[in-house]
């Protein structure tokens, strides 16, 4: 891993070169973890042509589930202690005046105005640039590391998805299904949920972002559930749709196949070189036909990785194009006021054809099952 890291640390001095900066201040966690491994929380990487200068405040906590502590930095990478309150991004861009950086490139997005103040002060006579989310558009294709992370995330939510569908689920309530979710994933291995498990039943079901309320499973519901993962920083997403007891009514049957359709078109579409909107508009199309598509409001999907949500979006107006190794989700959802939806969600990592076309990293059923 550390080459790995060392690799990406390389392409973002090549950009600051281009751009005109001696050295680049990262602030932003997922950033940091993304060029270093896994620095404690609250850290700031200084970047110079030279040399990698990780401040880090003395009483910060580690971050969880890296691929490296505090004494198993790059060994490019120096450590350099701040007091304990103190911020990081001063203290590096202190070093940085020290070292004569002329022009520091900063993460503008994610420093408050009185944070960069700071920063500009402690950095001296030297002019601050934008970074302008350079590491982002670094992070956007992923490398097979972190494609291995990925699998291992969606194979842990797999893992405890599956075994609670083999669980009695009739009197239970969302909030207590939820929180049964998250302690399965981290007994498999999560660093803990990729983001706070949704679990719908009956008119809740298919509801995107939906939180889990007292209200009790019965027979005939639908049932939704949205989880994912978190292993070692990086995480997954998925949402399956169930019908609880007897046999589905014909309009879940009819909806859930509509979804399911919508679902798979939008997968079929993934590709390197297809535009970011193709994807929606497949998946929109069918949705649009069966006189849904009002009720589908949200992107069909969006990229992920160190964060839930990441570029590439996967909406109706998004031109740009996929590239080879991009993670992304995808998943479409009706829901029918005062009844119910369904939701069916994947995370997928685009590949080109001849490498067998998009790569399916969560593979729990999506046939309509009745618990």
């Amino acid at each position: 891993m550390s080459d790995a890291h060392a690799a990406r640390r390389e392409r973002l001095r090549e950009y600051c070169s281009a751009s005109g900066a001696d050295a680049a201040l990262i602030t932003r966690a997922a950033n940091v973890r993304y060029l270093t491994g896994c620095p404690p929380l609250g850290a700031a990487l200084l970047l110079t042509r030279e040399r990698a200068v990780l401040a880090v405040p003395e009483d910060a906590e580690p971050a969880e589930g890296g691929e490296g502590g505090e004494g198993r930095l790059d060994a490019e990478v120096t450590r350099l202690p701040v007091p304990a309150e103190a911020d990081a991004a001063s203290a590096a861009a202190e070093a940085a005046a020290r070292l004569g950086v002329r022009d520091l490139a900063v993460e503008e997005h994610d420093l408050t105005v009185a944070r960069h103040r700071t920063v500009a002060r402690s950095v001296g006579p030297a002019r601050l640039l934008d970074l302008d989310r350079a590491v982002e558009r670094l992070r956007v294709v992923k490398d097979e590391y972190e494609i291995a992370d990925l699998r291992i995330a969606a194979e842990i939510a797999d893992q405890a998805l599956g075994e609670l569908l083999e669980s009695i689920l009739v009197g239970r309530t969302e909030r207590h299904l939820a929180m049964e979710l998250e302690r399965r994933m981290i007994d498999h291995g999560a660093d803990r949920a990729a983001f706070p498990v949704s679990v719908g039943t009956g008119s809740h079901s298919g509801l995107e972002h939906h939180r889990p309320t007292d209200r009790r499973v019965e027979e005939g519901d639908f049932l939704t559930v949205a989880l994912g993962a978190r292993y070692r920083g990086y995480g997954i997403s998925t949402a399956r749709t169930f019908v609880i007891g007897a046999a589905p009514a014909a309009w879940q049957v009819e909806l859930h196949r509509l979804v399911f359709h919508a679902q798979r078109a939008g997968r079929e579409a993934l590709g390197p070189g297809v535009e970011q909107h193709v994807p929606d508009d497949a998946a929109r199309s069918i949705l649009q036909a069966a006189g849904h598509a009002e009720r589908s409001v949200h992107a069909l999907g969006h990229g992920i990785g160190l964060e839930i949500r990441e570029a590439p979006r996967l909406g109706p107006a998004d031109m740009g194009k996929l590239d080879n190794r991009v993670p992304v989700t995808v998943g479409p959802g009706v829901h029918l006021p005062g009844r119910g939806g369904v939701r069916i969600e994947d995370t997928l990592v685009v590949r080109p054809p001849e490498e067998g076309g998009p790569e399916l990293l969560t593979i729990t059923t999506k046939e309509l099952l009745a618990l």
